[in-house]
């Protein structure tokens, strides 16, 4: 059997475990993890929750601890093309042979009462590569939540709260208070805590967590800052005043989510990498994040950004409004049931001319006939086409080389559309 052929059947066996759905515990994840001697445990590593922002944090983070001459494991989720993309060494996606390595390792040692989730499987599976790949450090994405996430069975030096919005209710809560206990219980005795929370009820209770822990709390607007310049901006934070820093994703969110790697940074400076300014400030201009606001052709304009929930949404509403506003915008959406789509859609589509409804290929993604009404409530130019290949297709070849194209609502759907582009370059040549 060829290593592409091991490759397909060990991913088409991971994808099948998706039947059992979300299971969230830390039993399973704890018995395959001890099978294959908590490689968990042989690394330092940060663990990053929160509703947005996760996956630009952490990628800050990896990129600057790995210009700083450490070899760094990225952990995240979900994948937009590859399952690769999910294990990073040194920002480098692992390769086909790790994966399967990786795979027998973990299905070798699981002899558990239930079998594995899809993200239990994937995560064990990460911290193996991590332990044989001997990494310093690992930054660790949470799937859901946190208490009982399978990310939750490390013991890191840093926990990252990101922030709170009502998300994943079936599983999380019903509340910000509720969801904020989840979340919040990634932290770890004594361990410190940053986070960009900023609702009342939500800081009220991850301080309630921390102090139980003696954890460490920093919070963005209390304890650090940041003030926003021409193109760069400022940061006040626990001990330094840093200036004219850059970062490298697009959106003035970023800004602070920025802020949240500034200040994971002075802490961890306080025991263990010793980062430089420089570092940092290279590793923030240098960190890329595929699928928020990733410009993929500039005529027509081309962007993918996730935007699968409500504050995504309004961030890519505020991105477009300040830099768009001279264009004509097609928006291709596709949400998915679990999410707030009649508010998501209301923060767009004012912002656009036209509007294209699709489906990704995940069981759980709403019917495009289902948002129709909802769209066609604020603007009259809407068109159902369910494929998203089709739909981008469609589009870009209707689009004038000054119009714009914002592919978004659900990583699934930018992800199809990336990988449309990877098979199918000349659509992104069409008007270069």
């Amino acid at each position: 059997m060829t290593t592409k052929d091991s490759y397909n059947n060990c991913l088409n066996t991971i994808y099948s475990l998706r039947r059992y759905g979300i299971i969230l515990g830390l039993d399973t994840i704890r018995e395959i993890l001890q099978g294959l001697g908590d490689p968990q445990d042989t690394f330092n590593s940060i663990h990053v929750a929160g509703t947005n922002g996760k996956g630009s944090i952490a990628s800050a983070l990896a990129t600057i601890l790995h210009i700083s001459g450490y070899k760094v494991g990225l952990y995240t989720s979900p994948h937009l093309v590859r399952f690769n993309e999910r294990i990073c060494i040194n920002n480098r996606q692992v390769s086909d042979e790790d994966v399967v390595a990786s795979y027998e390792a973990v299905k070798s040692v699981h002899n558990g009462s239930r079998e594995p989730t899809f993200f239990e499987f994937a995560t064990a599976m990460a911290f193996y590569e991590f332990g044989k790949q001997n990494v310093d450090w690992a930054v660790i994405e949470t799937g859901m939540g946190g208490r009982l996430d399978a990310t939750n069975i490390i013991k890191p030096a840093l926990s990252i709260i990101t922030n709170i919005s009502l998300e994943h209710k079936t599983y999380l809560g019903n509340t910000i208070a509720e969801i904020t206990r989840e979340k919040g219980g990634i932290i770890k005795n004594k361990v410190p805590v940053v986070t960009g929370v900023k609702q009342k009820n939500a800081i009220s209770v991850l301080k309630t967590m921390a102090d139980s822990k003696s954890a460490p709390l920093h919070r963005f607007g209390d304890a650090f800052r940041v003030r926003r310049g021409n193109g760069s901006f400022n940061y006040f934070g626990l001990e330094n005043v840093w200036r004219n820093i850059n970062t490298g994703l697009n959106g003035s969110h970023q800004i602070d989510n920025a802020a949240l790697v500034l200040a994971s940074c002075e802490v961890l400076n306080q025991n263990n990498p010793g980062f430089s300014l420089q570092n940092i400030k290279d590793g923030l201009l240098q960190n890329r994040w595929p699928g928020r606001l990733e410009i993929v052709s500039e005529s027509p304009l081309i962007i993918l950004d996730g935007a699968h929930n409500f504050i995504a949404a309004r961030n890519l509403a505020a991105y477009l409004s300040e830099n768009l506003s001279d264009r004509n915008i097609t928006l291709i959406v596709g949400i998915l049931d679990d999410k707030p789509c009649a508010s998501m859609l209301r923060s767009l589509l004012p912002l656009c001319s036209k509007i294209i409804l699709t489906r990704p290929k995940i069981d759980r993604a709403l019917p495009p006939e289902k948002l129709y009404p909802i769209a066609r409530e604020m603007i009259p130019d809407v068109h159902i086409i369910p494929d998203v290949d089709k739909a981008v297709i469609h589009a870009v070849e209707n689009a004038s080389p000054k119009d714009a194209i914002c592919i978004a609502g659900s990583l699934y759907v930018v992800g199809e559309a990336k990988e449309l582009f990877e098979k199918n370059a000349a659509l992104l040549s069409k008007n270069q």
